[in-house]
């Protein structure tokens, strides 16, 4: 694919399922300073990116995220961000899937149950259904799937901006102040949490889909940083116009009833306002409807089921190159670097299907798998900023295509401010994800242990991770000993014994840590060099082109 496809790529993945609930629980968790908090995650992601840029250019192959931390620091801290990696790219077609059944339901109500919020059997086998769509796309190869995905992007920017001119002309100024409890009812605390818990994140994430698929971008070194850029950017400004759009035009009697923005939700027992059932069970396409706009609310629960589509549809390609990566990683059996003539990962492609499947069945709602795949997927985007750092060490002398400036500060606070989304996902996050990851060892070990052909663990590859448990367990601490909870109502939960702004400091100085103690002990550059020289040949980028 070229630049607009690599764009698209990654857009696609960032305007998903993302604006159509974003907008409505950022502002029950912030009130109006939501915008406060797109800001900051727009900031963050755009950090990252930039990361993401330098070393997705140097090193362009598939799956390129679940792979940088293996060539940087070898095998055994390899295995945790592949995992990372993995563990988020697998999860995020079946939540696109489950907005799908949330708006849906308006003409289809079996599909989800508006008192418990989670999808129904009925919804539960039309999500299969959706899934398995996604894969079936997928074997016709990179470049039709290219071609399919610009035309759903091209409505998929469509339409929000068409939301956004419409519904801000019914502005109502009270609803950023006092008539809506505040510009920021819950403070500082709340503005931040925001970024994590209330699907911010979340909305940004995807960014690095073009890095995903960097082995089959025509002219990668050129294209794929400045893609990855601008999908960044293109999505920050979409979600800040949305946000305002949101803010303006609800009702402000709702509002009144509802006392403020923090109370624009259903209770979990008892009577729900009809009006704010609307809102929750789909936003955009309420607040067209109680705006007058019945056409918008149409065509907005048609995008309710594009958007997601796209977004589902990019994941499971880039869900089978992750696949592919830890194959070739051999953490997952080799038999995932399959290609057809197509260069299509199919095996790879297959697995992320099954594994979609796994990951329905305990989290049977949108807002139920956002914040798990959020608190992973910034894990995956941890290991860019060190692995960035490491390859500045290793091969400084390497062609950069893109050669980001002040590297040597920007890869350092990269990493801090991914640790802060981290800790605002909450300790119920945390520790959820450590299960997940004792899980992923026992997994990953058990296929390397009957692998002859593994990857080396000797004394250099244990000593270039030996920051790594510290970096997992500590954050688990910090998050035991700050401010928030993650939505915890049972133990574990966070003890608040750090107060809000020492937390902050604390993470800071902890991650500044684990980055110097990570570049002493990273791979001398022979075994670096060793790493990408055997890996980075023969990617599915060959047998694409050749088709």
């Amino acid at each position: 694919m070229g630049f607009i496809g690599a764009v698209w790529s990654s857009e696609s993945s960032i305007i998903g399922s993302g604006w159509l609930f974003g907008a409505l629980y950022a502002a029950n968790a912030a009130g109006p300073a939501a915008l406060i908090a797109w800001v900051i995650g727009g900031v963050i992601f755009a950090f990252l990116a930039l990361v993401h840029a330098e070393i997705g250019a140097m090193y362009p192959v598939a799956g390129g995220t679940a792979r940088f931390p293996h060539f940087a620091f070898g095998t055994v801290a390899g295995t945790s961000f592949g995992f990372f990696s993995w563990l988020q790219a697998i999860t995020v077609a079946p939540v696109e899937c489950f907005a799908v059944m949330e708006y849906a339901q308006h003409w289809w109500p079996a599909l989800y149950n508006s008192s418990t919020k989670n999808v129904t059997g009925t919804g539960f086998v039309v999500t299969i259904v959706l899934l398995a769509i996604f894969t079936g796309i997928n074997f016709f190869g990179i470049k039709w799937l290219a071609h399919t995905n610009s035309t759903i992007m091209w409505w998929k920017l469509a339409i929000p901006i068409l939301a956004f001119l419409v519904l801000v002309t019914q502005w109502h100024s009270s609803n950023f102040g006092a008539a809506a409890g505040g510009f920021d009812p819950g403070g500082v605390k709340s503005i931040l949490g925001a970024v994590a818990g209330a699907g911010i994140a979340f909305a940004y994430l995807g960014f690095e889909q073009a890095d995903q698929l960097a082995g089959e971008i025509k002219n990668p070194q050129k294209n794929l940083p400045r893609a990855i850029l601008a999908a960044v950017a293109i999505g920050t400004l979409i979600y800040i116009l949305l946000q305002v759009a949101f803010i303006a035009a609800m009702n402000p009697h709702i509002l009144a009833t509802s006392h403020g923005w923090t109370g624009l939700t259903c209770p979990a027992t008892g009577h729900c306002n009809p009006q704010v059932s609307d809102i929750t069970s789909g936003p955009w396409a309420a607040l067209a409807g109680i705006a007058g706009f019945s056409w918008l609310a149409f065509i907005l629960r048609v995008d309710a089921v594009v958007s997601p589509f796209g977004t589902g549809l990019i994941y499971i390609t880039s869900t089978s190159r992750v696949s592919y990566g830890v194959g070739k990683n051999r953490y997952f059996p080799a038999i995932l670097t399959r290609t057809d003539k197509r260069g299509v990962p199919w095996v790879a492609l297959i697995l992320s299907f099954v594994g979609g499947l796994i990951f329905l069945l305990p989290f049977p709602s949108w807002h139920s798998l956002v914040n798990l795949i959020t608190g992973a997927s910034v894990l995956m985007y941890a290991g860019a900023p060190l692995a960035l750092g490491a390859f500045r060490r290793q091969v400084p002398d390497a062609n950069r295509p893109y050669r980001l400036g002040g590297a040597s500060v920007v890869a350092p606070l990269a990493f801090i401010l991914a640790n802060f989304i981290i800790y605002w996902s909450g300790l119920e996050v945390i520790w959820k994800l450590g299960i997940i990851i004792v899980i992923g060892y026992v997994i990953i070990g058990g296929f390397m242990i009957f692998d002859k052909q593994r990857p080396p663990l000797n004394a250099k590859n244990w000593k270039a991770a030996s920051w790594l448990p510290v970096y997992l367990i500590g954050m688990g601490i910090i998050s035991w000993q700050g401010q928030y909870d993650g939505g915890a109502v049972l133990p574990p939960v966070n003890t608040n014994r750090i107060g809000l702004g020492w937390d902050l400091l604390i993470i800071a100085a902890f991650s500044l840590v684990i980055y110097f103690w990570a570049m002493a002990v990273r791979l001398p550059r022979e075994e670096m060099l060793a790493l990408v020289a055997k890996q980075g040949s023969d990617d599915p980028a060959q047998a694409g082109q050749a088709s």
